[in-house]
């Protein structure tokens, strides 16, 4: 079966091989038929060899995936064959250390992810384990499916591990890619007031993107000062919430200037450049920092819930869908800030 394979460590070293297809699985385990796979930012930086984490050669590139149940495994309960499934990007976790006993799996220090270091969903056919997989609702299609991996990210930053989002806060979020969209529409449903999307030139197609979609606000940082504008709403302290979905080190000074005393930051994107400034800013405005990553079982199935029920919308942010030999356009449309999101359908 066809796969995309990130092979070496230079750019561009991502070519589609062939390789062995899955076929009996183990007990507790299924193979999943991919029906729709998400292209991810961190997939871009594969591409291009800029990514900040941990990853094994040669690697099947992409975690952002949902399917058919194509066959089942010894001891499996409650899936069976055609069932439609979303699959979390926790491949495997030990089982065992004190992370997996108290719930939160996606700290797990021995856990696999999906595309870094357990071969991932850019092909036909994926093993899952049954823990992981959701039903699918029926009114929500694959494409959609395949696009709970990012909403759920959003939703545990914003919900999970920010808990107060008050009517009139002012919400900023660094950075109009995918994680952006979606912690964009998780602000607009917990009611804050004034969001603020920020991107840069390239990002003109999303901002626009982010204004449909419920942005109060959206300005381009290359063009014009975010301090400026966040400091003309409300009370003039500045915001409630940063979000920075940015991928750069350097948007933290930025959030720092911009979030009011007692406000919080909460950091998603990852990014590799060392700081460069203080952080005085930090204990002056007593503002909190905190990082967010991955999701858990629950956090999958209101994401779900959210999909079946309409209030969130992915048919703007979806800029087009590609059989699998088209990856490379699927990801230069993503790249040139075309699409906000891609999606691949490897059966295609």
């Amino acid at each position: 079966m066809h796969a995309l394979i990130k092979y070496g460590r230079e750019d561009k070293n991502v070519e589609l091989r062939d390789i062995p297809q899955p076929t009996d699985p183990a007990p507790g385990y299924v193979v999943v038929e991919v029906g729709a796979a998400g292209v991810c930012g961190s997939d871009l930086h594969m591409w291009r060899n800029h990514q900040s984490w941990a990853i094994k050669l040669p690697l099947v590139l992409g975690h952002e995936f949902c399917g058919t149940v194509a066959a089942v495994g010894a001891d499996v309960e409650g899936f069976a064959v055609g069932d439609r499934v979303a699959v979390e990007t926790a491949a495997e976790v030990c089982g065992v250390c004190a992370f997996c006993h108290s719930g939160d799996y996606n700290q797990c220090p021995h856990r696999l992810g999906y595309g870094a270091l357990y071969d991932g969903a850019f092909t036909q056919y994926v093993t899952a384990r049954q823990a992981i997989l959701h039903q699918i609702p029926d009114n929500v299609t694959f494409e959609q499916a395949s696009l709970t991996e990012p909403i759920c990210v959003a939703y545990n930053a914003l919900v999970e591990k920010t808990p107060v989002i008050r009517p009139g806060d002012i919400v900023v979020i660094q950075g109009p890619g995918p994680i952006g969209m979606m912690a964009l529409l998780v602000a607009k449903l917990r009611g804050a007031s004034q969001i603020v999307m920020l991107g840069t030139d390239v990002d003109r197609q999303r901002l626009a993107v982010a204004g449909e979609i419920g942005a109060t606000h959206t300005l381009n940082i290359d063009a014009d000062d975010p301090l400026e504008l966040v400091r003309s709403l409300g009370d003039g302290y500045g915001a409630d919430l940063i979000v920075d979905c940015s991928g750069v080190s350097i948007a933290l000074q930025s959030a720092l200037e911009m979030a009011r005393p007692n406000g919080t930051i909460t950091k998603i994107g990852w990014g590799p450049q060392p700081l460069g400034f203080n952080l005085d800013p930090l204990v002056q405005k007593a503002v909190t920092l905190q990082g967010c990553f991955s999701h858990l079982h629950a956090t999958w199935e209101r994401a779900l819930a959210l999909l079946a029920s309409g209030q969130i919308d992915l048919s703007p942010i979806i800029g087009g869908v590609y059989p699998l030999g088209e990856w490379e356009e699927a990801f230069e449309r993503m790249e040139a800030g075309v699409n906000v999101k891609s999606v691949l359908v490897p059966a295609t």
